[in-house]
């Protein structure tokens, strides 16, 4: 079975509604071995995604402006940065009357200068990391990390998920705005130290985990039994990051397409009467990441996020991270990003909502808090 596995990962095919996480297929040559199949036949890996600690003297305004400063600096050469004397319009007449030429390769073609590979902007002297990438493992052989689980286990957060999945399993890859909103919630740990929290959509429970190491309690949500045990498991991996905060990750059933809480005993992640009581009574924080890629799913969201936050006793901060995902639309004829101009549509409807009970407010997050995991932090997040 694992040669299979082996040959079909280096070799993949894929049907037409398959979905793949970038995140994890970072470096493609790499060969990946599962350590396990889920309940449904997919197979599924073991990530070790490192935490950045010591960018705790670096989460400041200041930090944030000269990495952005440096940033700026990477994508200018020597002779073309600005100098004090305003010389910059001079430079730029000079480039538009003689520079263009010089940009033009044998055939006539404008020959576009691309940035390596390597020296991605995100890239500041302080902020210096690697590709991710799965970590080969096989089960049983966990001790395979063992050195470096001995050196400092607080460095990594492990992650159980798929690559590649339906649409309707996405949950069970790991997605940049789920890291994005980590990022942000590291970056601010006071705003949640001690809170309650619910999750909307956790999917593998990364996000969740990290708000574990400061909230007080977290409850992480999905559907399907499949994806809330990976969610379980990964808690259960990553403990030891949340019992240094005292931080209880809870995973429950959250359907959105349901008026109410699932309270039958006899299904697995259903909710108590004292755990929805929880929620109502001291919840301050719920959050979403990279949940917003079907409209259906978002107006169900919002629903969702309406009837909750009118039972709230508590006025309540909701967080949503998402990357937009550009894409050729025929019925535009266009690169458009459909998925994320009904979100905000949507946004702007809560807003406007004549509610006499509660009012809503949305403030965009500028997405230049210092980095704190180890992924690629494009400007469509």
């Amino acid at each position: 079975m694992v040669d299979v596995a082996e040959k079909e990962m280096d070799n993949p095919t894929f049907r037409s509604d398959t979905v793949l996480s970038d995140v994890h297929l970072h470096c493609p040559s790499k060969r990946h071995l599962m350590v396990r199949l889920n309940a449904v036949g997919q197979p599924v890996f073991l990530s070790y995604f490192k935490l950045l600690w010591n960018t705790d003297d670096l989460a400041s305004e200041k930090c944030v402006g000269e990495a952005t400063t440096e940033r700026e600096g990477q994508c200018r050469s020597g002779d073309e940065q600005c100098d004090k004397d305003g010389n910059n319009e001079q430079k730029e007449s000079k480039l538009n009357s003689e520079g263009v030429q010089a940009l033009l390769d044998d055939d006539g073609d404008l020959e576009v200068v691309r940035r390596p590979r390597s020296a991605s902007n995100l890239e500041a002297e302080d902020l210096l990391r690697h590709r991710v990438h799965p970590v080969i493992l096989m089960k049983g052989k966990e001790d395979a990390f063992e050195d470096e689980e001995q050196e400092c286990t607080c460095d990594f957060v492990k992650i159980e998920h798929t690559m590649a999945t339906p649409l309707e399993d996405v949950g069970k890859q790991v997605w940049r705005a789920a890291f994005l909103l980590a990022d942000y919630i590291l970056f601010k740990r006071d705003t949640f130290r001690c809170c309650s929290v619910l999750e909307l959509g956790g999917g593998t429970g990364i996000t969740s985990i990290i708000m574990g190491t400061v909230a007080k309690r977290v409850y992480c949500t999905d559907v399907g039994e499949d994806l809330l045990a990976m969610c379980e498991q990964n808690i259960a991996l990553n403990k030891h990051l949340m019992e240094l905060g005292r931080g209880e990750v809870k995973v429950k059933e959250l359907d959105w397409l349901k008026d109410e809480f699932c309270t039958d005993p006899e299904a697995p992640y259903s909710w108590s009467e004292d755990e929805i009581a929880d929620v109502h009574d001291h919840c301050t924080v719920i959050m979403a990441a990279d949940v917003f890629y079907d409209d259906d799913l978002t107006d169900a969201l919002f629903r969702t996020l309406y009837r909750i936050t009118h039972n709230l006793r508590n006025s309540c901060t909701v967080y949503l991270a998402l990357e937009k995902r550009l894409n050729f639309s025929l019925r535009h004829m266009d690169v458009t990003c459909e998925a994320y101009s009904h979100f905000r549509n949507t946004l702007n409807d809560l807003e406007n909502l004549q509610d006499r009970k509660i009012k809503y407010t949305a403030e965009p997050i500028k997405p230049d808090f210092c980095q704190f995991l180890v992924y690629e932090r494009i400007e469509q997040l």
